[in-house]
Formats: C-alpha cells, sequence, structure tokens
C-alpha cells in the first residue's frame, strides 16, 4: 500500500469509539477508509453514533507520528532481516483464516520471510539453513499447514522439553507451528520449530503472534529468538508500532493464534490459563483441541485435564496429531519423548537448595542425566542431594535409575 493508503487506514484505526465492527460496517457501506473520510456528516450518521461520527471527522493527534514511524518502519524492510509488511482487510495478502473468526483485526503488521499472500508453493525457493542465501520469494502459508502450541508460563522441565519436541517433530512433518512468543511453553515451542526445519524445506517453521507493536520484542529475553523468528518464519501483530505490552493485549491476540491454525495443542495450563482461552476459540471455530496430561499433582496439568474431560483429545506423541490430521506423517520422524541431557535446558547456575532441585525434577520420573543437565551439578553431589531427598521422604528412586518427587513435596 502507498503512503497516502495507509495514512486513511491507520486514521481509521485510531478514530476513538471506532472499533472493529463499527469499521467493517463503514468499509461495507462506503469502500476503502478514504472514501469514509469523504463522506458528508449526513452519510456518516446513517451507520455510526453522533459521537462517532464526530470522531471520524477530525484527525487524530497521534496520527502524523505513526505514519511516520510506520513508514520507516516499513522501509527497513529486507530480504535477509525479513519482510515488513501493513496488511489492510479486504487486502490480497490477508490471511482468510483470520476473516472467518468473529472479531479479524483492521490491520495486520507482518515481519518475517513468509506470506499469506500467495497460498501456493514457491518455485525455486532458497534452502531454509540459516547459512543458506537470502530467500527471494515469501514462503507460502495456510492454516492447513498451522498448527498451534500453547501452555504455561511457567512450566514444568518436562513441559519445556514436550513443548520442544512435539513442535520439532511437527515441523518435520510439514506444518507450521503457531504461539505466541511469551516466556515458557511458548518459547520453547517457537525454539523447537526452529530446530526442526530442514535445510531445503519449503515453509515457514513458526509464526509468533505478538502483543505489542512489532518494534517492541516482549518478553525481552525473547529479542534473539524473534530476531530468528523473522529469519525462518514470521512474527504477526494486530496492535501499531510503539504499542506497549499491556495486560489486556494478550487474551485479545488469542483469538488471532487460533484463527491461524486448523488445531491447537495444549502443553501445560492451570486452570485459569490463557491458553485454556486459546482452546476455548479453537473448539468454537470448529477446530481441533489436543492436550497433553500430566501429573495428578502439578498445578500445570489440571487445565489440560479439564480439556481433556470436556473432549479434547489426549496425546502422548507428536504421532496421535498427525493421524488426526490428513495429509501429515512423521515418517521416519523419532516422535518420542524421551528426555535426555540434551534435550533438557540448563541454567548457567548451579542448584543450591533442595526446593530448586524438586523444581528441578518436576513432577515426572526423570534420569540422572537429564537432571544433571538441568541443575549443571556434578554426578557426585547431585547423587548425594538425591540420597537425602530420598531419606525425607521426598524423593523416591524407580526402576530404571529414574527419580520421581513424591505427592505433597
Amino acid at each position: 500500500m502507498d503512503r497516502d493508503e495507509l495514512k486513511a487506514w491507520l486514521r481509521l484505526s485510531l478514530s476513538p469509539g471506532i472499533g472493529n465492527i463499527t469499521a467493517r460496517k463503514l468499509l461495507a457501506c462506503f469502500g476503502l477508509p478514504q472514501a469514509i473520510f469523504e463522506q458528508p456528516t449526513a452519510a456518516l450518521r446513517q451507520v455510526a453514533t453522533p459521537l462517532q461520527t464526530q470522531a471520524l471527522r477530525a484527525e487524530p493527534e497521534a496520527l502524523p507520528k505513526l505514519l511516520e514511524t510506520t513508514w520507516a518502519w516499513l522501509e527497513q524492510s529486507d530480504v535477509k532481516g525479513g519482510r515488513r509488511q501493513v496488511v489492510s482487510l479486504g487486502d490480497p495478502g490477508y490471511p482468510q483464516a483470520l476473516l472467518d473468526i468473529d472479531d479479524p483485526p483492521l490491520l495486520l503488521y507482518l515481519h518475517g520471510v513468509a506470506s499469506f499472500s500467495e497460498n501456493k508453493p514457491t518455485v525455486g525457493a532458497e534452502p531454509a539453513s540459516l547459512l543458506a542465501p537470502p530467500r527471494t520469494e515469501p514462503w507460502p502459508i495456510t492454516a492447513q499447514r498451522c498448527l498451534a502450541i500453547v501452555g504455561s508460563r511457567n512450566p514444568t522441565p518436562q513441559g519445556t522439553v514436550n513443548a520442544r519436541l512435539f513442535a520439532k517433530t511437527l515441523v518435520q512433518a510439514g506444518l507450521t507451528v503457531v504461539s505466541g512468543l511469551a516466556l515458557g511453553v511458548d518459547g520453547a515451542a517457537h525454539e523447537g520449530a526452529l530446530e526442526g526445519l530442514a535445510e531445503g524445506a519449503d515453509l515457514p517453521a513458526t509464526i509468533a503472534v505478538i502483543g505489542t507493536g512489532l518494534d517492541r520484542v516482549y518478553p525481552k529475553a525473547h529479542h534473539g529468538l524473534a530476531h530468528r523468528i523473522a529469519q525462518r518464519g514470521l512474527l504477526l501483530s494486530e496492535y501499531p508500532l510503539g504499542t506497549p505490552p499491556l495486560n489486556a493485549n494478550f487474551p485479545k491476540r488469542n483469538r488471532l493464534i487460533a484463527g491461524l491454525a486448523r488445531g491447537t495443542l495444549v502443553v501445560e495450563a492451570a486452570l485459569q490459563s490463557g491458553s485454556l482461552i486459546t482452546a476455548r476459540l479453537t473448539s468454537e471455530q470448529g477446530k481441533d483441541v489436543f492436550a497433553i496430561p500430566g501429573s495428578i499433582h502439578a498445578a500445570q496439568s489440571r487445565g489440560c485435564h479439564a480439556l481433556i474431560k470436556q473432549g479434547a483429545k489426549l496425546v502422548e506423541s507428536a504421532q496421535d496429531i498427525l493421524e488426526e490430521l490428513q495429509g501429515f506423517s512423521a515418517g521416519s520422524v523419532t516422535t518420542a519423548l524421551s528426555v535426555s541431557q540434551s534435550d533438557t535446558p540448563g541454567d548457567e547456575n548451579t542448584v543450591d537448595s533442595p526446593a530448586l532441585l524438586l523444581t528441578a525434577l518436576g513432577f515426572d520420573p526423570v534420569g540422572l542425566d537429564a537432571l544433571q543437565g538441568r541443575t549443571r551439578l556434578t554426578t557426585a553431589d547431585l547423587q548425594a542431594r538425591l540420597m537425602t531427598l530420598e531419606l525425607d521422604g521426598q524423593v523416591a528412586r524407580l526402576p530404571g535409575g529414574l527419580f520421581q518427587r513424591l505427592p505433597g513435596n
């Protein structure tokens, strides 16, 4: 879109009291935003309230600055760092999947190497490796090739591993992972998706739907992750540049996560988790909801158990999901969720208290190698601490060299 068209869309989105519903009514009656602002007051009053009409007649004070910021942001677009786009409702590049939800955004801000404009296989695509030459065409995105993965911001160690391995396997099978760039499960899912994108694959690894402007990465810890997603997938937001991380924006963006995917996998979630909002929206859209069961003693598993009781599909491996989705197969991809030391995220700081060691154990059986990877303790030190917890009745030693945290601890 050119600068004048962008200005008109931004003005419509900034007009006080003009929400998405009223804006769509105005667009249906008068056409493009430029035409809306050319209408006489009497015509606008046929669609909008007096206060809304008054707002439409005056240019918002924030418009000039936002226009300059957005236009400068668009001019920084490049192939290597990811294309930057602003796509308006009704534009050919607007994702059809979001047109089908109850409240599609007026504008979408996109940054990455993927696009909704073609929805066709890209001929002569460059390899997907980070070491490969920059792509000359965007990866195509269709909802039928997308699956959402969501969950707790404070997952158990096993939940983090599950999110990463499920995402990795699903991408290897030809799917694109959609998530929200939050700490915890979201971040692990994006990381796994990036790991799963094979060299030469012709699809985006992952889509991050964020609750801020695309010029603000939240949380800051995911700044590097967001950069890598832009190089191998897509960052997407409905919020104007400069929008800070407001609490109300994150539950609202969940409708986009659900809308962009053909189903949603909930890895871990408490009963009051925002992930359950995404799952509900997915179900209301007639799509599949998948949930991974966990320990009955883990608060992070109760949301998943509630979803399973309500009819969500219980899954134990990525293969369970792929069998539900026509046209995808794991083939020779390993889908087992065994945890090795290399699978488990570690911390530079060693565990120096029984409480932290119990946290590292999580609620699922875990081997000594994986636990050592989580804690960075020496083998002798770790075994000594586990023995102490075992004698105190807080940890049980299981067959096969596994350890498990006991209920109530």
